[in-house]
């Protein structure tokens, strides 16, 4: 099906696109819709990229708000590994599905994943339309799920790949303390042998490089580097407790970071991200909101402008981090690797319309108010592959994906 919006507004000009086949074909003033063409009215809204959530757990909208202010390990190994338990794939997929929902509902159009039941992860992300990178999930403790073994990893790979071009297959090691070093290194040869990607927790607390100095007599980044776990293949999720040498060898290796403002201050990390230093570094920056349990929230505009802030604030300078800078890491185009579609001529057709109008928005520039005004709420059309999501703020089949959700979590939370 091919798609023409009208009436829309790009750099405070009108505008209107066309999509062909998911592709944007046209863009300009002067385009017309062909015979046929589904016609989306823009009626005056902003026409902007779709937002990269770049590191989360999706199915974890199941535990938002069970565990709030608990410490990381005591939240973990009290609250969320115990419920995680529980889950069953059919609970994953629906609360992968809500997390879509939610995430289409504040503007973000192509996310990354690292959970377990990657397969329904997959046929959730399908089924909403969006876009996604899925994790083939690797963790070593005792009673790990047998998807999350090397051995199923092969297989696993090649099953992500048959859902389309919207599911990009990745590797998932959670982190090197939940990952054996053996497993490592295979993940090290798969991501090589078949050149995807590798996401992975890193210096998330100050514990985990205490005890990699202790048991490895090195830092967590070089510890990567020497199982060949550090490449430009590479998405590093947190990464706060990094010091200049990690930063340099990033930069060098040309690995991505994601940071997560939320979910590290609510888990009281000890530390922010140090941005200006990467940033200076050449590091590809991206963000992410984490999973809902430590966030409680998949609204990357709210994620940007606390990002745009708490940078501001650690380094006593407000020129750190200006609107346009972290606009283009909300947008992905900071860090290419997560995979953000701009809006030109042969990218995908993963758009937004905005109302810069709105009340909370007025009379910013549109970017200004985006980072440090506008929330998901400003987000009234959500567009991916062509395919329109939601439109006017009504996302078809909502009212099930939030019922099937509140009853798995009626008993998982009571059992």
């Amino acid at each position: 099906m091919n798609l023409t919006a009208t009436n829309a507004v790009l750099d405070d000009a009108p505008v209107n696109l066309r999509a062909v086949d998911g592709t944007i074909r046209a863009l300009g003033p002067d385009v017309k819709a062909e015979p046929g063409d589904e016609i989306l009215d823009a009626h005056g809204l902003a026409l902007t990229p779709g937002l990269v959530n770049g590191h989360g757990h999706a199915a974890m909208t199941l535990l938002r708000g069970y565990g709030d202010d608990l410490p990381l390990m005591e939240w973990l190994e009290d609250r969320i590994w115990p419920a995680e338990a529980q889950l069953t794939q059919d609970d994953v997929y629906w609360g992968t599905r809500l997390a879509c929902l939610e995430m289409i509902r504040s503007g973000t159009t192509r996310f990354w994943d690292m959970y377990w039941h990657q397969f329904d992860i997959a046929r959730a992300v399908m089924d909403s339309g969006m876009r996604a990178s899925v994790s083939q999930v690797f963790l070593s403790f005792p009673g790990a799920p047998a998807d999350a073994r090397p051995e199923a990893a092969p297989e696993g790979l090649d099953r992500l790949g048959e859902f389309g071009p919207r599911v990009t297959p990745c590797l998932g090691p959670h982190a090197i303390y939940t990952v054996d070093e053996a497993v490592l290194r295979v993940v090290a040869e798969l991501s090589d042998a078949r050149n995807i990607p590798v996401q992975i927790h890193l210096s998330e607390t100050e514990d985990e490089v205490t005890e990699c100095l202790t048991a490895r007599g090195c830092r967590p980044t070089e510890f990567l580097d020497r199982i060949g776990l550090l490449t430009p293949r590479t998405v590093l999720a947190h990464g706060v407790w990094l010091d200049d040498a990690e930063l340099e060898l990033i930069a060098s290796r040309g690995a991505t970071i994601v940071t997560n403002p939320a979910s590290n201050m609510k888990l009281a990390v000890g530390k922010a991200f140090r941005y200006r230093a990467a940033r200076e570094a050449g590091i590809p920056i991206g963000i992410g909101t984490d999973g809902v349990a430590s966030n409680n929230s998949l609204d990357l505009l709210a994620e940007l402008k606390l990002l745009a802030l708490v940078q501001k604030h650690t380094d006593q300078d407000p020129k750190v981090l200006p609107a346009a800078e972290a606009w283009d890491i909300a947008t992905g185009v900071a860090a290419p690797l997560l995979g953000g579609t701009p809006l030109r001529v042969g990218s995908p057709a993963d758009f937004l319309l905005v109302d810069a109008n709105a009340v909370e928005m007025t009379p910013s520039p549109l970017v200004d108010a985006l980072v440090y005004s506008g929330s998901g709420a400003v987000v009234q059309t959500t567009v991916v592959d062509g395919v329109v999501l939601m439109r006017e703020r009504h996302i078809d089949g909502a009212d099930e994906v939030v019922e099937r959700v509140r009853a798995i979590s009626r008993r998982i939370r009571t059992s």
